[in-house]
């Protein structure tokens, strides 16, 4: 099996598991902004899942660079960049995550989050089907 397969392999279901944790982020954010969701609530859901979220894509992202795999190295290295960025920068707080329920309220900040949520879902999806069109590419070679 070659690289370019086994990569392809695994990026998809990598893919999957970041688009599902992207959705369930925007309908959260979609649900504290119609009340259904208070913002104690959305950060205890939402606060645990970035991590995993976080790690997997850094994953990815370094698989592409370690194999030089030019499309998938500029879509998921700047994203990569972009989450250690605002993990960096997140509030002071005693658990894992980005999300500060005193902040996460805010009109803008609730914007940016939906806005950030469908940016990382287009790559996210751009991401599987690039996997997709190489895996079919390595195969038919």
């Amino acid at each position: 099996m070659s690289v370019e397969i086994g990569l392809s392999i695994l990026s998809l279901p990598i893919a999957v598991i970041l688009m599902f944790l992207v959705i369930w982020n925007i309908i959260s954010f979609d649900e504290l902004k119609t009340d259904y969701k208070n913002p104690i609530d959305l950060c205890n859901s939402l606060n645990p899942l970035v991590m995993p979220e976080y790690g997997l894509q850094g994953f990815i992202a370094l698989c592409y660079l370690y194999y030089m795999q030019y499309l998938g190295i500029v879509i998921m290295c700047p994203l990569a960049l972009y989450h250690a960025y605002r993990y960096a920068t997140r509030p002071r707080m005693s658990v894992l995550g980005i999300y500060d329920p005193t902040a996460v309220m805010n009109g803008d900040e609730m914007d940016r989050n939906k806005k950030e949520g469908f940016v990382k879902l287009a790559l996210y999806l751009i991401n599987f089907f690039a996997g997709l069109l190489w895996m079919i590419l390595a195969v038919s070679n």
